[in-house]
């Protein structure tokens, strides 16, 4: 599973942002409101304080889900409830750049593994292959704990068109696609305790890891 690189427009965009969040005050209200909004597959970035605005503006939600996790429980909405959540798109056989995303997530696990308002959730692009059983293998090579880490397997076109409608987790043209199509993404998805998206980063680098683990501190009341 090879990866495709994150435009160069949206790279440009989050530097700008860390510049902006490094000249914050530092208040938790005030580093909240640094984290920008995402509510377009363009990921276009909204950055917006007054909460009858965000109300008006950022549409966009999350939709709900059911699928069963690495223990054989199922998985819903409720379980990010009122929580910031991390999510990406993996497959337990992907010999390249998934082991590499496992790896840098299981840094972000460690940081918050003390922080019940923080969970992830990892979505296999291969669930007819990574049954419960599997994902469990995979969960136990890979040092996941299971409070705070969720991997996911259920429907090919549920997760599918969750990846692409919900988490826009490809390019602005996987929005349109269906889900006979292969998911295909080293994207790792931000999502607030509204469900609303609030960034998007580079799996597979090391210092997008460390801003996402800056912007979930941020989101924290």
């Amino acid at each position: 599973m090879s990866g495709i690189q994150l435009p160069l427009r949206i790279s440009m965009l989050l530097g700008l942002y860390a510049c902006l969040l490094a000249c914050q005050p530092r208040s938790g209200n005030d580093r909240s409101a640094a984290v920008p909004y995402y509510n377009t597959p363009t990921f276009t970035p909204v950055w917006l304080t007054d909460p009858a605005e965000v109300d008006k503006t950022i549409t966009h939600r999350i939709a709900d889900f059911s699928f069963r996790d690495q223990t054989g429980q199922v998985v819903t909405q409720a379980a990010v409830a009122d929580r910031i959540h991390v999510a990406n798109f993996f497959f337990t056989s992907c010999p390249s750049i998934c082991p590499r995303m496992t790896s840098l997530l299981k840094t972000v696990q460690d940081s918050f593994r003390h922080e019940p308002r923080v969970k992830l959730l990892s979505f296999s692009v291969t669930p007819w292959l990574d049954s419960v059983p599997r994902l469990r293998r995979y969960a136990d090579q890979k040092g996941v704990l299971d409070t705070r880490w969720h991997l996911l397997t259920g429907s090919r076109g549920a997760i599918y068109d969750l990846a692409r409608q919900s988490y826009f987790a490809e390019e602005a043209i996987g929005f349109t696609r269906d889900s006979t199509e292969f998911l295909h993404t080293e994207h790792i998805i931000l999502v607030d305790q509204q469900r609303r998206i609030r960034g998007v980063y580079n799996g597979t680098q090391p210092l997008d890891i460390d801003k996402l683990i800056a912007d979930i501190r941020a989101l924290l009341p």
